[in-house]
């Protein structure tokens, strides 16, 4: 029980470090709405639980152990990363500035942005290495490794999604401010060069 607490307050601070995620969720709950919001967060969750599996079943591990397997999820993240901001920085040079009548709703399908969760988290090649060096860490002496690293994958999971769904919400909540037309342009080129920020940072990372 000890080692369950100690893990949920890990878990809990890890989640409240800004990230790519946190970005991509942000984004999509601001321009598309709460739905969209919820459903990044489920592809992004999708995403921390197949990294919590892959440390449990000792996937994770290849990439502590291959520098080039690390480095091609590395890149492919980066290059990620890097998409979506141009695309944001794109959708935001195609709005007009000098309109400030409220526009309508930009939402894309659930599907989409559940997809957009899961591939921003488990493109990034950081959260294997910290799955497979952080979740080890708490299961108990003489406890079933496998089983415990499972359990606490699903733990992980729901923590981040506690955090995560809060500001989702709040962000619904400020959503009509951005639907002003210069409101949402701006807000567009600031996502666009965070994610651009990040993917770089993430491919020069060594």
């Amino acid at each position: 029980m000890s080692s369950l607490v100690a893990f949920v307050g890990a878990a809990f601070l890890v989640a409240m470090v800004p990230g790519p995620s946190t970005a991509a969720i942000l984004r999509r709950s601001l321009m598309s709405g709460r739905g969209n919001g919820v459903a990044t967060v489920l592809g992004n969750e999708c995403g921390v639980l197949l990294w919590g599996l892959a440390a449990a079943f000792g996937l994770s591990a290849l990439l502590l152990a291959s520098q080039l397997a690390y480095d091609a999820m590395r890149i492919t993240g980066a290059a990620v990363l890097v998409f979506m901001g141009m695309r944001a920085l794109w959708q935001a040079r195609r709005g007009t500035a000098e309109d400030d009548e409220p526009v309508r709703t930009s939402a894309v399908s659930h599907g989409r942005a559940f997809r957009q969760g899961v591939v921003t988290n488990f493109a990034n090649p950081k959260a294997g290495v910290f799955a497979v060096s952080f979740l080890p860490q708490f299961v108990p002496h003489g406890a079933p490794v496998l089983a415990t690293l499972v359990l606490f994958s699903v733990i992980w999971a729901l923590v981040d999604m506690i955090w995560y769904l809060p500001m989702v919400w709040l962000a619904g909540r400020a959503r009509a401010v951005f639907q002003r037309r210069s409101v949402r342009r701006r807000m567009e080129q600031v996502s666009g060069v965070v994610l651009v920020a990040l993917g770089i940072r993430l491919a020069a990372e060594s």
